[in-house]
């Protein structure tokens, strides 16, 4: 066969840097060549009216421009510039040929430009870049959408992977779908479909930092990991219900709420529940927790986290809890916060979401009490700026920072013929309504928007899973799938002939033909199960173990056939003695154990009934 090329990176690379110095040479030289033929222009602007008579006499068409000889090279000689030298020539035909130049639109017309110059098509992108500074409205990627059917039940969680090829959609209806965008065609469907958790309602689904595993969080006390493919990698351990103190237990004891990646250790992941604890977990030990946070109330008691998240360099642990308050530790000391807000939001209700900016000054909740907020974790008492009605029905309801960390996004929650699920964009630093997208009938509870795409996705409560992009600002992810037909999908071969298939047809399976029916009935007749005689039905009280139709119970059982049976009117005492001789010659449940202390037995015989007469009173008398 042929064989495999072999290459030398280490030459290649070599050669790749010779061939970039080289090139870098030329461009400083054909820089440098440009600023020397600029500044002889400049020199030499002030004699061009007396060296144009002088010029115009030579004749036009004996000269050549300077671009001309660029072109040309050496094939032209010497011999045929006549008049002053090349340099004078050039700058004293300058404004002629530049007239020329001017209608192939390659050359201008007098002194070099300013250094701060630009072109007109310059000035248009600069503008178009400064609107869109001026109005951030511009940078919502929207003018296009595409939708992927989840299901029918509410799309709960929603996760991408770092580069953008993959998203992952999990729901009420206990599936996770995974959806490539680089495999999926306009048809729009997703290549696998699992139910990690059996019967528990996903509740948040995350890529790892290197996007190799995926964190699934459920409505169960286990939150489990899997690799890209939907395959297990680890499940986390469940907890000892019966211990009241949590941090002596090895795992969470009630149902999970939410769950994340720690940003820059890819090992470690959090994770909080209704048991009252926060915990953080390594993916390479499943057998217990590597932390425990206990959230606390002002007077000390024991409060459920709602949701939680880590900050963008993952030293801090935030926790929003059902009392209101969101409170945040150093991830290395977990016994006191070291920032907190007891009336963060309104006591009883689930703070849904937390998410730091990227910058990670700035922290954004999205409460129960259908409000928005976002705070300053230095001046943690009050926040800078809040948004309010903006219903929330779904305790996974979130909210997201823009790409450039300037606009706050979030989703409204609808009834049931209540109109249409709103997405919002909020100005980060004033909290003005910037823009809203009506997506669908139907709640919207989650959304994302990718970095690296600029794409947002939306999880509605209908069974949708939204995209929207457009194609000029987004990159990949959706616009790689929209560009692609649909397969045509294969036509099921056609039989030419109905066949009705048995499955005992074949001789193999066939059962082999009796020639000689008396022959089988002799050897019925041995078989002890064929030649079983069925038991008649029962008639009367029930003979022979088996109950009448009389009683169903034990009594009646015993009292209908065992204490009123009269059919044995046998004597007791020769009923007894009629197993006397085989108990004697075969002795097996008694006799052997008395064998060697029991005395021989000795029975009385009894005399002919006729004979007693004639005997005495005595003798008459049975033993």
């Amino acid at each position: 066969g042929k064989k495999a090329r072999t290459f030398d990176l280490e030459a290649m690379f070599e050669q790749t840097r010779r061939t970039a110095v080289e090139r870098s040479r030329k461009v400083l030289e054909a820089r440098e060549r440009e600023k020397e033929d600029q500044a002889e222009k400049e020199f030499r602007s002030p004699c061009t009216d007396s060296s144009a008579s002088a010029s115009s006499a030579t004749g036009a068409g004996s000269t050549v421009t300077q671009r001309y000889l660029d072109m040309v090279g050496d094939s032209v000689s010497d011999e045929e510039l006549i008049g002053p030298s090349m340099q004078s020539q050039t700058s004293a035909q300058g404004p002629a040929e530049d007239s020329d130049d001017d209608d192939e639109g390659d050359e201008f017309i007098g002194p070099p430009l300013p250094p701060g110059f630009k072109d007109s098509d310059d000035d248009n992108d600069n503008d178009d870049t400064e609107e869109e500074d001026n109005n951030p409205v511009k940078r919502i990627p929207d003018s296009h959408e595409i939708t992927l059917q989840h299901g029918t039940k509410t799309v709960s969680a929603l996760g991408l992977d770092p580069s953008g090829a993959r998203l992952i959609t999990g729901g009420y209806d206990y599936d996770v779908k995974f959806w490539d965008f680089a495999g999926m065609d306009a048809s729009l469907q997703a290549f696998r479909s699992l139910q990690p958790c059996e019967c528990h309602q996903i509740k948040s689904l995350q890529y790892s930092s290197t996007g190799d595993v995926i964190l699934v969080v459920s409505g169960n006390s286990q939150a489990k990991v899997l690799d890209r493919d939907g395959f297990p990698v680890m499940e986390c351990i469940k907890g000892d219900q019966y211990i009241v103190d949590m941090t002596n237990t090895k795992g969470h004891t009630a149902m999970l709420n939410s769950g994340c990646w720690h940003p820059k250790i890819k090992e470690e992941f959090l994770t909080c529940s209704n048991d009252g604890t926060v915990r953080t977990w390594d993916v390479n030990n499943e057998k217990k927790h590597k932390n425990v946070f206990k959230p606390r109330s002002v007077q000390g008691k024991r409060v459920i986290p709602t949701t939680c998240t880590y900050s963008r360099d993952g030293k801090l642990i935030a926790a929003g809890c059902q009392d209101g308050s969101i409170q945040i530790w150093d991830r290395n000391m977990s016994v006191h916060t070291k920032f907190h807000c007891r009336q963060a939001h309104a006591p009883g209700t689930d703070t849904s979401c937390l998410t730091f900016s990227y910058d990670g000054t700035v922290l954004a909740s999205r409460g129960g009490d259908d409000t928005l907020k976002i705070w300053d974790i230095r001046q943690f008492k009050k926040p800078l700026n809040s948004a309010e009605r903006l219903p929330s029905f779904f305790p996974m309801t979130d909210c997201c920072f823009s790409p450039d960390d300037k606009i706050l996004v979030t989703g409204t929650s609808v009834k049931k013929g209540g109109g249409s699920g709103k997405l919002f964009f909020f100005y980060r630093e004033t909290f003005q309504k910037l823009y809203e997208i009506e997506v669908t009938d139907a709640s919207v509870v989650r959304c994302l928007w990718h970095p690296k795409l600029n794409q947002i996705m939306v999880g509605t409560g209908n069974g949708l899973a939204k995209v929207y992009y457009d194609p000029v600002k987004s990159q990949r992810g959706a616009k790689l799938c929209v560009v692609k037909t649909k397969r045509k999908e294969r036509q099921a071969e056609t039989l030419t002939q109905d066949y009705i298939i048995t499955p005992h047809a074949l001789p193999m399976f066939r059962e082999p033909r009796q020639r000689s029916t008396r022959k089988q009935l002799e050897k019925d007749r041995l078989d002890p199960m064929k030649s079983h005689k069925p038991e008649p039905p029962v008639a009367g009280p029930g003979r022979g173990g088996r109950v009448g139709t009389h009683g169903g119970t034990l009594s009646s059982y015993i009292v209908k056939n065992i204490a009123l049976d009269k059919t044995d009117d046998s004597n007791p005492r020769e009923a007894i003695l009629r197993h006397a001789k085989e108990a004697e010659e075969n002795p097996y449940w008694v006799a052997p154990a008395y064998a060697k202390t029991q005395p021989k037995t000795v029975f009385a015989e009894v005399e002919p009934e006729d004979d007693e007469t004639d005997k005495p009173e005595w003798k008459k008398r049975k033993i």
